[in-house]
């Protein structure tokens, strides 16, 4: 496979709840980002989600399309900058900044998002279909919601610093 490279373009955090505000760096560690907190820990976080990722090109389609999201808005840890979310499978490591990551699975949006629905429909229809929830890797909504990571190795996070695809194990 071709490899796989970004830009951590945002790091976001909260108290609980959405959205996240960004911070310009954080501690990684096995449930997620130093200082982030989620508003329903039975159904978010934990070590298999301990962060969401999402695509700042999906923000900015969406954007285009009147949802009014901006980089934190959907809950996301880390906004990438530069990777095709359609790539992406669980299973895939990935280094972020000092730390190293798992992709564990495609998210499905819940009612939290409720508040982005102005456009005629809701969010949650735009990011997540039949297709994406059978596990079709070819639907063009695939991982469009995020896709959630473990922390394999505990590290540094910053704005700016590159998330690329590792092709061997760490």
């Amino acid at each position: 496979m071709e490899a796989v490279t970004g830009t951590i373009q945002q790091i976001n955090i909260s108290n609980g709840g959405m959205p996240k505000r960004p911070v310009a760096e954080a501690h990684a560690g096995p449930l997620g980002l130093e200082g982030d907190r989620q508003a329903h820990p039975q159904v978010h976080g934990g070590p298999r989600k301990a962060l969401l990722l999402i695509s700042e090109e999906d923000l900015a389609s969406l954007k285009e399309e009147g949802f009014p999201v901006f980089p934190g808005a959907l809950g996301e840890n880390l906004t990438l900058r530069g990777i095709d979310f359609r790539r992406l499978r669980p299973g895939m490591r990935m280094r972020a900044g000092e730390a190293v990551i798992e992709l564990t699975k495609v998210r499905a949006p819940c009612s939290q998002l409720d508040p982005y629905n102005n456009c005629g429909g809701p969010i949650q229809e735009r990011l997540y279909d039949e297709a994406v929830k059978s596990g079709d890797v070819t639907s063009p909504r695939w991982a469009m919601g995020g896709m959630y990571a473990s922390v394999i190795v505990e590290g540094l996070i910053r704005t700016g610093d590159i998330i690329k695809w590792l092709d061997q194990a760490v």
